[in-house]
Order: C-alpha cells, then sequence, then structure tokens
C-alpha cells in the first residue's frame, strides 16, 4: 500500500524527531512516509514544490490526492492514520481550533529558538550556499 500522508519534518529539531518517531512506531500499516527536510538532499520539486524555507516555518504534509496540509491539519490526518485522531478532534471544534492554532502559530515562530538552532534567515542563508 502506497503511502496516504508524506510528512515533512525537521530533523534537525529534536522535538519534532521525538513527534515522528513516535508517529513512526504507531504507523503499523507505514500509511505515513516521512520526508526530513533537513536533509542536504530535500528537493521541493518532489513534494509539492514546498520550499526549504516554508517547510520550515511551518510543518507540513502532502495527502497521496496532492493536497497540501499545513499546521495542525497535519496532525490531525496523521493521528488518524495511526489510530489516535480523537486526541486531535476537538481541533475541529468552533471554539477550541481558533485557539490551537494560534498557539501551534506562536510555537512554529519560536520553534527554532526554543531549541537552540540558528534562524530561519541563518538556516536558508547556508542552504543557499551549499
Amino acid at each position: 500500500m502506497s503511502p496516504r500522508l508524506t510528512l515533512l519534518f525537521d530533523g534537525g529539531c529534536p522535538l519534532c524527531v521525538r513527534e515522528v518517531n513516535f508517529l513512526r512506531r504507531r504507523d503499523r500499516k507505514e500509511l505515513i512516509r516521512f520526508v526530513d527536510i533537513d536533509s542536504p538532499d530535500y528537493e521541493p520539486s518532489l513534494w509539492g514544490g514546498i520550499t526549504y524555507r516554508q517547510a520550515m516555518s511551518r510543518i507540513h504534509a502532502i495527502e497521496a490526492d496532492g493536497t497540501v496540509l499545513k499546521d495542525v491539519a497535519v496532525f490531525r490526518s496523521a493521528y488518524r492514520l495511526i489510530g489516535l485522531g480523537w486526541l486531535y478532534a476537538p481541533t475541529n471544534w468552533p471554539v477550541i481550533g481558533p485557539i490551537v492554532d494560534g498557539v501551534y502559530g506562536l510555537w512554529a515562530s519560536q520553534r527554532l529558538k526554543l531549541t537552540g538552532r540558528p534562524d530561519l534567515d541563518n538556516l536558508c542563508g547556508c542552504r543557499d550556499r551549499e
């Protein structure tokens, strides 16, 4: 069976790697493909044209039909595929959804700093010189 979701993740982020490892262990049917955007051979054209900068700014995933998901929608889809969709189901509710989206946006904007990494401009600059 081919993957139903391709999840783009930052392999240089310890928290991201921890989450991916959890998802991999639970994905017994191999419904999720994991692509490390921090890998030097990450090629945007293979993954919906999502650039390194875009992928490092917010989490992205691509459904089997080509639909690009971002932010909390990625987690909703991934957790549904591993049988834990109920954990993220409340993020579709009218009051909770916008709050969770806002918290995720704040996390995404501070993720690099909080994990002790260079800022996005520096990471992208190093990438451009390779």
